[in-house]
């Protein structure tokens, strides 16, 4: 039985790919780089963002010039994320009626640790998580399950009564690296054919989500 969730953040709990993609495109610009429609953007988010700048300048470059557009990205989107930041539909009720049964909840991002926590802070009410965390500085991003286990040890759950909640191939590997039941949403930012050849369960809605993770009365 499930007792506890852990939630990604962009394309899981929050459509952050607007905001991202106007800042990234701002901080190639100020390095000389073109920058990308939307659609490809949302390929490069997932892996936290060094690798998105990465993946956002010319790949002949040395990763000398992902560090320049990722400096310059950080600053801008620290001034500018909630201008393209916001909750999906139905995040709010799923959320409230998970407290509401008693289940701890927690976010783990590979998006930049004070960034997760600003949004987190912002967008959700306060107590909503048990455990927040983002990337930091000497820690392995997801799919590596170090932040996942730290949770669930903050938490005193065992990760097989665990599920992470997300969106990608990297939420899933995240899962199964840390022994936890991994389930996928539809609405993120990988493809759907990706999602479903993955073998993992998918859902379409924060109904579907709710009705997965709440307990049994």
């Amino acid at each position: 039985m499930i007792q506890a969730a852990i939630f990604d953040l962009d394309g899981t709990l929050v459509d952050s790919l607007p905001g991202i993609a106007s800042s990234l495109n701002r901080a190639l610009a100020s390095c000389g780089y073109e920058g990308h429609d939307v659609d490809a953007v949302r390929t490069f988010i997932g892996n936290g963002s060094w690798m998105l700048c990465r993946r956002g300048v010319p790949a002949s470059l040395p990763d000398s010039e992902a560090d320049l557009v990722n400096q310059s990205f950080m600053k801008d989107y620290n001034d500018t994320w909630k201008e393209g930041t916001e909750l999906f539909p139905g995040i709010s009720d799923l959320l409230a009626e998970l407290k509401l049964s008693g289940m701890p909840l927690a976010v783990l991002s590979n998006k930049p640790h004070p960034f997760t926590a600003d949004i987190v802070s912002s967008l959700f009410e306060p107590g909503t998580f048990d455990k927040v965390l983002g990337h930091r500085q000497g820690t392995e991003p997801k799919p590596d399950p170090a932040g996942a286990l730290e949770i669930a040890s903050k938490l005193g759950i065992s990760p097989t009564a665990i599920s992470f909640v997300g969106d990608s191939l990297v939420d899933l590997e995240t899962a199964r690296n840390a022994e936890m039941e991994p389930l996928l949403v539809s609405w993120g930012y990988r493809p759907i054919d990706e999602l479903r050849s993955s073998g993992a369960a998918l859902v379409d809605s924060a109904t579907e989500v709710l009705n997965r993770l709440r307990p049994l009365d």
